[in-house]
Order: structure tokens, then C-alpha cells, then sequence
């Protein structure tokens, strides 16, 4: 093992050293800004006609705003590496807004090409796709062309931009802001700590019932402070595109999130009706829980509660061997990944006070690189997040050569590799083990997690339609929010939490809810486990050979909508319920099993 598999700090001098005062960062900032500008006094000299004779000059612009696009995206995922190891890093912050500011200047001279592209004919603009320059982004501009015919007046839409950075993207840094710097004091065995909502999170899968339930009461204890803020925040992020949207002419608030997720809504029925039908079939494995864990009423802080032996802990650099074995097994390449990852320091994984909190995988597109951030304490959901985490990255190295536009994929299909990857490693886990306690852990584990997706994340979308509906009448104070929250959780978790059981202050903890970049940022979760379970059964039926046609699917993530994907690569149609159904019962049907064995260990 690499020495440098035991460092849980990533590197980050190897892209810009120095920090958030990296004067080679700030160089590499001043020259996008340099650059934009000049790319915006050529689209004013552009041509307005596109012909024979003008062709060659659009073709090579649309190359320059690809170009700058990607190294705007290559110093923002810095930035947020930067803000994310330190949340009280101010010079980070101010190098974010910054940013924002670039990408709404990029975005506006987007809103111009899409000006001009619904007034160039068919033919013109069809020619211009096929030029060698573009023809590796062409799936991009044309999605661009066809939202174009969706939007505002182009002028419009730039003035949009321009007040969203201070307006609508700066709610959700105040927020992001607001949740990193609140702090709580947590006693344990003794000692008592000053840790961050991230942290008190981590507590709920500690195998103490007392520690999860003071962890839960001292973060809602903790968010109530400052949910009146939360409520402002929230309330005027959702009033900006009910707005917006209004303008648009678009009726629904699920309309922006389906076109950014290039998905139809039939798909997205069909999948939430799969799934609150799963959701009921819930109910057996958590009462066979309950029995394991000794409770009565199941409440929301024992979701992540571990059974059997899984209290152990786990030393990081053995999580990092056991993900990299599993992910081997499918793939000599994917674990060779995943292993390169490790040891060169891609991975903040350190547990300490000061850090945002979760986990993400970033690309660093310049260099081909991605960087991962979560907290590993030593439970087996992190080995999770450790695997999951590196599924992105990977999905990253596959399109690592492609044009940057259409290494673009949506949310929904992001979640694919990382979801596979668990899979990969839970399955190879349990299929290794003949000790039936651990056995009993690893069904638990799998289990969990599309209890999360039929229950957690449903909980998500049904507050999101519920809350959106109530907003068109004007903004909801905090209180009615707790209501909505409680409602959605009570639809979507039925009978499997008791009346004192749910999360109230869900809404105002969870910062996927005050996402900016992605509405309605809840559904791409279960659409990836569900289609990833799709794919892993598909790959093990296929056995070895499927490992490259599951690359070749990955590689067109960022050029097909979601369900060209799916007919493509797997011959299915996503907007049926066959396909959602079938995956909903890949799930279900480990639960039998887990009471069989949860009742065989209990006598």
C-alpha cells in the first residue's frame, strides 16, 4: 500500500498552490477575465448572417466559448474545494462570487448565440453543427437552440442573469454560508466537542440510540435558531422562479429541473408511482429492524442506525483497499482508477470541526482531474460515500477527452457511476462473507439505502411540489414549512415512522432544498440508484464483457437525453412502468432474506 494511501487530506498545490491567496490562481482568474472580455467584443463584430462565407468565423467562436467555459469551470470547482476544507476561509467566499459573476458574464454571451440561432434557418444551422470544430459539442448548441425557443426575449434573459448573481445564486452562498458556520457543543462518553452540522449528521449512524437522538435534538435545537433565516432564503429563491418561470410562459416549477435533466415527465411519473409503491413495501424491513435495534417507534435519527457487528470501526486506508478490491472485480481499469485516486491525494476525507458539510466529487477539467470531499469517521455508510464518490470520478475520467460541452451530463445521469459503484461494492462484500452477523450488516446497508430513495428523497419531491404550490399565494413562513415537512414525510414513509418520529426542520438543514444550479434537486438520487440497478443487473447477467459497453454508455451521458441513453445502451423505455417497477423489486426482494436472518440471530 502507497504510503499516501493513509493521508486523508487531499492535495489541492498541485492545481493552484497557495491556497485561496494563490497568486498562480489568481493569475489564472485575471486571464478568463481578460479573455471573456475580448470574446465579448467579438460576438458584437460577429456576422449576423450564417452562410458559406461566414461559417468558419461562427464555428471558431462557438470553440472560443467552449474553451473559456472550461476554465471558468476549472477555477470554480477550485474555489469550492477551497470553501468546502474551510468553511470560515472568507477569502474563498469572496473568490466565489467572483466566479459567479464570470459565469453570469459567459452565460449572457450563451443568451446571444441563442439569439441568433433561432433566427439562422435550419439548413444554415444544421451545416454549422456538422463543421469539424463544433461537431463534438453539437449535441449541446443544439439543446441550446431548442431551450432558446423556450426562453424570453434574449435581452431579457441576459438582464436575468446579470441580477441573479446578487440576487438569486446569493441566497443560496448566504445559506451555504449560514449552514457552515453553525456550530453546537456535543457531549460523548465524557468529553464534550464543538461540532458542525456535518459532524452532529455523522452521529446518526453511531450505534448508540442516546447518541443519535442528542445528536438529532442538538441539530434541530441548533437550525431552529436560525430558521427564520432559512425560511427567508428559501421563500425568495422559490418566489425568483415562480417569477421567472411566469414570464417564460412555463406552468410548472418541475418544468426547468425535467428540461435541465433532459427527461420527460412521464418518465419522472413513472418512476415516483414505482416507488411510493416501494415505499409501502418498507414497512416489513423496518419492523424486522426495530426487533434487531430493541425500539418500539422508529423515528427519523435511527435511519442510519447500524445492526450487528457493523459498530465496528473501520480504518480508512482498509475502506480504500476494500473499495478498490470490489470495484476490480467488474473492472481491472475502474479499480486501477480508483486506486490512482487515492494515492494521489484526490480525497479530503479527514474528520475536523471547520469543514462544510457533506461530500461531492468536483472536475477539475483543465487538468483532468477530479477532487472529492466527505468525512470519513470510520462507519461503514462512509466506505459508502467513499465508493460513491469515486463512481463520479470515474464517470469524469471516461469523458475526460470529449469536447467539454458534452461532457455536461445532467443531474439525474450523474448519479449513475456512483450508485453502480456501490452496488458493485456491497454485492462483492456480501457475496464474500459466510459470517452471517456480517451478512446481516451488509442486507441492512443495501437495504437503507433504497429505503433513502423511497422514503428520503420522495419525502424531498413531495415538500418541494407541496411548497411551490403554496408559494404562488405568496411567501410560507416557517412554521407552514415544518407542517409541509411533516406531510411529506408522513406520505412518503407511512407507517414506518412514529407520530413523534419525523424531521420538522428537514427543510431548513438540508442544503440540496437551496441549491441554485439545480431546482428541485432531490429526484436525480433515486432516478441514478433505480437506473444504476437497472445496469448492474444488466452487467451481471452479462458477466465480464459488459464492462465496456457500461464505459460506452457513460461516454454518452453528456450527448443524449436520459431516455436516448437508456434505449441505446440498454434497449429500454424509461417512460413505462416496466422498467421502474422491475428496478423498484431489485430492492425489494432483499428484504425477505433480512428478516429471515435478522429473526435467525435474534433468538
Amino acid at each position: 500500500m502507497s504510503a499516501d494511501t493513509n493521508k486523508m487530506t487531499w492535495d489541492l498545490d498541485s492545481i493552484f498552490p497557495g491556497g485561496s491567496s494563490s497568486s498562480q490562481f489568481a493569475e489564472f482568474r485575471k486571464a478568463i477575465v481578460t479573455d471573456l472580455a475580448n470574446l465579448e467584443k467579438t460576438f458584437d463584430s460577429l456576422p449576423e448572417s450564417l452562410d458559406d462565407s461566414t461559417m468558419d468565423i461562427w464555428a471558431g467562436f462557438l470553440v472560443s466559448t467552449q474553451d473559456i467555459v472550461e476554465r471558468i469551470s476549472h477555477a470554480d470547482s477550485f474555489a469550492g474545494c477551497l470553501g468546502a476544507q474551510d468553511v470560515s476561509d472568507d477569502k474563498a467566499l469572496i473568490i466565489e462570487d467572483e466566479i459567479s459573476n464570470i459565469i453570469a458574464d459567459w452565460r449572457k454571451i450563451v443568451t446571444g448565440i441563442e439569439k441568433y440561432s433561432v433566427k439562422f434557418s435550419d439548413d444554415a444551422w444544421k451545416k454549422l453543427m456538422d463543421n469539424k470544430k463544433v461537431q463534438g459539442a453539437k449535441f449541446y448548441w443544439n439543446e441550446t437552440r431548442d431551450k432558446a425557443r423556450l426562453k424570453m426575449d434574449p435581452d431579457k434573459e441576459r438582464l436575468v442573469l446579470e441580477l441573479s448573481v446578487n440576487g438569486y445564486h446569493a441566497w443560496n452562498r448566504l445559506y451555504s454560508k449560514m449552514a457552515g458556520d453553525l456550530q453546537a457543543e456535543f457531549a460523548e462518553d465524557g468529553k464534550t466537542e464543538v461540532l458542525s452540522m456535518g459532524q452532529l449528521a455523522n452521529k446518526f449512524s453511531s450505534p448508540n440510540r442516546a447518541v443519535r437522538k442528542a445528536a438529532f435534538n442538538k441539530l434541530e435545537e441548533t437550525w431552529g435558531h436560525v430558521d427564520g433565516i432559512a425560511s427567508m432564503i428559501l421563500n425568495s429563491q422559490a418566489g425568483y422562479r415562480l417569477s421567472l418561470y411566469k414570464n417564460r410562459g412555463w406552468d410548472s416549477p418541475a418544468f426547468e429541473p425535467l428540461l435541465m435533466g433532459r427527461l420527460k415527465k412521464e418518465t419522472l411519473d413513472a418512476m415516483w408511482k414505482a416507488v411510493a409503491r416501494g415505499g409501502k413495501e418498507m414497512k416489513k424491513y423496518i419492523d424486522a429492524k426495530k426487533k434487531l435495534l430493541g425500539i418500539n417507534n422508529f423515528r427519523w435519527y435511527d435511519q442510519f442506525a447500524p445492526v450487528g457487528t457493523s459498530s465496528k470501526k473501520i480504518d480508512y486506508s482498509d475502506a480504500c483497499d476494500l473499495v478498490v478490491k470490489h470495484l476490480g472485480g467488474f473492472s481491472p481499469e475502474l479499480g486501477s482508477f480508483a486506486r490512482m485516486a487515492i494515492d494521489k491525494r484526490w480525497i479530503e476525507a479527514e474528520d475536523r470541526s471547520g469543514k462544510a458539510a457533506g461530500g461531492f466529487c468536483t472536475g477539475l477539467d483543465v487538468i483532468k482531474e477530479s477532487r472529492i470531499f466527505m468525512t470519513f469517521s470510520g462507519n461503514y455508510d462512509e466506505l459508502m460515500t467513499l465508493a460513491h464518490e469515486l463512481g463520479h470520478a470515474y464517470h469524469s475520467h471516461v469523458l475526460r477527452n470529449h469536447d467539454f460541452l458534452s461532457r455536461e451530463y445532467p443531474m439525474n445521469l450523474a448519479e449513475t457511476a456512483s450508485t453502480f459503484n456501490e452496488l458493485l461494492v456491497t454485492d462483492a462484500a456480501l457475496a464474500e462473507t459466510t459470517d452471517e452477523p456480517e451478512k446481516l450488516v451488509l442486507l441492512d446497508q443495501k437495504i437503507q439505502q433504497g429505503f433513502g430513495m423511497f422514503c428520503n428523497l420522495y419525502a424531498r419531491y413531495l415538500f418541494d411540489m407541496s411548497f411551490y404550490e403554496e408559494r404562488k399565494s405568496g411567501s410560507v413562513s416557517k412554521d407552514r414549512l415544518n407542517e409541509l415537512m411533516i406531510e411529506a414525510q408522513k406520505q412518503a414513509f407511512g407507517e414506518t415512522l412514529a407520530n413523534d418520529g419525523y424531521h420538522k426542520l428537514f427543510w431548513a438543514s438540508k442544503l440540496h432544498f437551496f441549491e441554485t444550479e439545480m431546482p428541485f434537486y432531490n429526484f436525480p438520487y433515486t432516478f441514478g440508484f433505480l437506473f444504476a440497478g437497472g445496469i448492474y443487473d444488466r452487467a451481471k447477467k452479462e458477466g465480464a464483457g459488459f464492462a465496456d459497453k457500461y464505459k460506452a454508455l457513460l461516454a454518452d451521458t453528456g450527448s443524449m437525453t436520459t431516455e436516448d441513453v437508456a434505449q441505446t445502451h440498454l434497449g429500454i423505455d424509461l417512460t413505462t412502468g416496466e422498467f421502474w417497477n422491475n428496478a423498484v423489486d431489485r430492492v425489494l426482494v432483499d428484504i425477505e432474506p433480512f428478516c429471515q436472518l435478522a429473526k435467525k440471530l435474534a433468538k
